[in-house]
């Protein structure tokens, strides 16, 4: 293991923020995490770097997850538990199943970041969440150094939320997860109507062509972090009262809505963002992605510190504008 120094995290985090690290150390097995956790009394834990806004120097150990392996168990005729370690690329994970013919994550290609963040967040994307594959993931208590086992029920998955956001953030390092998938008869998700228009001319789509389908979507909406910085969806999708949206829809009678019960619909932050002008704005080297408002960009030089001032503004504008409050999905640091 090699420690160092005044490290910069600029290639460890997708918005491309030029903070420092104290100390930087990336772990490539379990006995070495463990070896820098006794070493440490604080830390700060790094993945893919894919859903945090850095806005200043880390005066901690920044310690970058690099496990990695892909065992395949419990396969019988229908289906099969996958486990992943947490420093697995999630979109290359995702490529290899397919390639397997396992079939449950394909609506989920091309999202950033690796294994092991991907149940903190619970990722979703055109019309599924991972919640919806996970068996298991195994976790190092921080101070114990134990690992702790978490069923799919432990994790108390939530939209874009678990356990590991609440009761015990800040606890545990997720170290690998278990996916239940299926190797044949798959269940697949073409609803979302973006999906079907890419698919409109395949009869029978595999999971390949689904995954093609959503990585077109993707590439068409969403910036490429290597091209311009980004985290992807800064915003959560509000829920409301229908009796707010039934008021709003009076003014604006365009406003897109999804059923989440018989109390509350869901509203896409995307469209608020860009009714309320902020598509494609730019203030100094930050600014609202011109294709997707739910999309904030660093165009090269941009601090953290600059564009969370851009999403505290759209948040007051949206709540003052619509009466509804933005929360951000992007972990602020």
């Amino acid at each position: 293991m090699q420690y160092h120094t005044n490290f910069s995290l600029q290639k460890h985090n997708t918005f491309g923020i030029d903070v420092k690290a104290k100390k930087f150390i990336s772990v490539k097995t379990l006995q070495e995490l463990k070896d820098v956790l006794q070493e440490n009394k604080s830390v700060f834990l790094l993945g893919g770097g894919s859903n945090m806004l850095l806005t200043k120097n880390i005066d901690k150990t920044v310690v970058h997850i690099d496990l990695s392996g892909v065992i395949v168990n419990n396969q019988d005729e229908n289906t099969v538990e996958v486990t992943a370690a947490a420093g697995e690329n999630w979109h290359e994970f995702v490529l290899w199943c397919i390639d397997q013919g396992f079939g449950g994550l394909e609506n989920l290609s091309l999202i950033p970041g690796n294994v092991g963040t991907c149940p903190i967040q619970n990722i979703g994307a055109y019309g599924f969440e991972v919640k919806d594959t996970i068996v298991s993931l195994e976790a190092l208590n921080k101070k114990t150094l134990k690992i702790k086992t978490f069923t799919n029920a432990d994790c108390k998955f939530g939209y874009r939320n678990s356990i590991f956001k609440n009761e015990v953030k800040d606890r545990y390092i997720i170290i690998n997860v278990t996916f239940k998938l299926t190797t044949k008869d798959h269940q697949t998700n073409t609803s979302y109507g973006a999906i079907q228009e890419e698919l409109k001319s395949i009869k029978n789509p595999s999971l390949k062509d689904i995954s093609n389908a959503v990585i077109a979507i993707r590439n068409s909406k969403l910036p490429n972090p290597k091209e311009i910085g980004n985290s992807g969806s800064f915003f959560k999708n509000p829920v409301i009262d229908i009796s707010l949206y039934q008021k709003l829809k009076e003014q604006y009678p365009e406003i897109p809505s999804y059923p989440v019960s018989e109390t509350q619909v869901k509203v896409p932050a995307g469209w608020l963002i860009e009714k309320a002008g902020f598509k494609g704005k730019r203030f100094g080297e930050a600014g609202v992605h011109s294709k997707q408002a739910l999309v904030l960009v660093n165009y090269g030089n941009a601090t953290g510190k600059e564009v969370y001032e851009i999403a505290k503004k759209i948040q007051r504008k949206i709540k003052t504008e619509f009466e509804i409050p933005l929360e951000i999905e992007v972990n602020v640091f």
